[in-house]
């Protein structure tokens, strides 16, 4: 699974990214200071299952915090986009293809529009931050067409000739951008495209590229820089205007600041949540206790987070709909090294016993007899589907 950062220039994408990973990534207010994509983990948030059995896991991967799991999944923050940048602008078709095997975007907005279409500073409140949703979303549309419309006079007449399925034809030129046969059987059927390809307009095409870029590149808004005055305004017009999306409101610079507080032992902080504890008031000098108050008055209680990790859990759990599973023995919740329900897969939805085999090994699927739902002890076959927090343990032939 990737996850692609993107957006216009210097919305504070590359604060964003930092927010989610730590990773030292260069953060100036001048449009393309990203050229080359930064790539990272993310930690997608659960409610971990070791305190349904009075224990304390160990993670191989991740962490766990007050018993919530923190689970990898990789990042990608893309170089901003501008106007144009499908016809190649602004190295507009490089930046593009960094996002072609991105599964997810979180598109970053700068909800106090406080940068201008080009992504320079401007006062806040004086651009309106609507306007960077379409134009991404037309950017992106645009890109799919130009992909979908290459060489497609001749793609057609072939298919006619030879009596091709069309969204056969169409998911292998597609194949790049993750488009497979059942979107494209959807989005024509979305659209009603029952004459032959032959005969579909210019309007058809645009909107079965639209179609496909929604169903292969899932988006959520995080409405960032929320705690500049006047910005709750622009959020709400942005949730109004677009209804389709989620829009979180979130604050990176709010989220870093936490987080490295907690990293100097300053505070205790639990990424999503909705307050920290000080531990220590006299480490604090004033303009960091004052910080501290401003975060809290004016992001968390709020809105109830930061929004940064709320943002990756919803593109995690509810865009892409993965689940996670912990292997488990029904007697012993330890790995061979004594720690305690270490791993914990993200898998696609509708995932069953025997996918979970495969996952922790090739051999454990070809040699799978049964599974067992550590929880509920029960046996489970191979065609059982697994549910988010199932704890399994296979059984394989000797």
């Amino acid at each position: 699974m990737l996850i692609g950062l993107v957006g216009k220039p210097s919305v504070g994408k590359s604060t964003f990214f930092k927010a989610m990973t730590l990773a030292e990534v260069e953060i100036a207010n001048y449009p393309f200071t990203t050229i080359a994509p930064n790539k990272g983990a993310g930690h997608a948030r659960l409610e971990c299952v070791d305190k349904e059995f009075k224990v304390q896991c160990n993670p191989s991967k991740g962490f766990c915090m007050n018993h919530y799991r923190f689970v990898p999944v990789e990042l990608m923050d893309v170089a901003g986009l501008i106007e144009g940048s499908y016809q190649g602008l602004g190295k507009g078709n490089e930046f593009l293809n960094d996002i072609r095997e991105a599964d997810a975007l979180i598109h970053v907005v700068d909800i106090s529009g406080s940068t201008n279409e080009k992504g320079e500073p401007v006062n806040p409140l004086s651009h309106d931050p609507t306007k960077d949703i379409k134009f991404l979303e037309y950017e992106l549309d645009m890109w799919y067409l130009g992909i979908l419309k290459k060489g497609w006079g001749k793609f057609t007449r072939t298919i006619k000739q030879e009596n091709q399925d069309i969204k056969k034809a169409i998911a292998k030129q597609l194949s790049g951008l993750k488009v497979n046969e059942l979107m494209v059987q959807h989005s024509i059927n979305e659209l009603n495209l029952i004459h032959h390809p032959m005969e579909w307009s210019e309007d058809d095409l645009f909107n079965l590229a639209r179609e496909l870029r929604k169903l292969t590149k899932p988006t959520v808004i995080a409405a960032n820089k929320i705690d500049v005055p006047g910005s709750k305004l622009n959020l709400e017009k942005a949730r109004e205007k677009y209804k389709e999306y989620k829009i979180i409101p979130c604050s990176a610079d709010a989220e870093i600041a936490l987080k490295e507080a907690a990293k100097n032992k300053l505070i205790e902080y639990v990424p999503g949540d909705k307050d920290f504890k000080v531990i220590n008031d006299s480490k604090l000098n004033d303009r960091q206790r004052k910080a501290l108050e401003f975060i809290r008055k004016n992001v968390l209680e709020e809105y109830g987070s930061t929004g940064v990790q709320e943002v990756l859990d919803k593109a995690v759990f509810d865009l892409l709909g993965y689940i996670a599973i912990f292997p488990g023995g029904l007697n012993k919740l330890e790995d061979s090294k004594g720690r305690i329900l270490p791993d914990c897969f993200l898998m696609k939805k509708d995932s069953t016993a025997l996918d979970f085999a495969f996952a922790l090994h090739t051999d454990i699927g070809d040699n799978f007899i049964k599974a067992i739902d550590v929880k509920t002890k029960r046996v489970v076959g191979k065609d059982h589907k697994l549910k988010h927090r199932d704890v399994v343990e296979i059984a394989v032939k000797k």
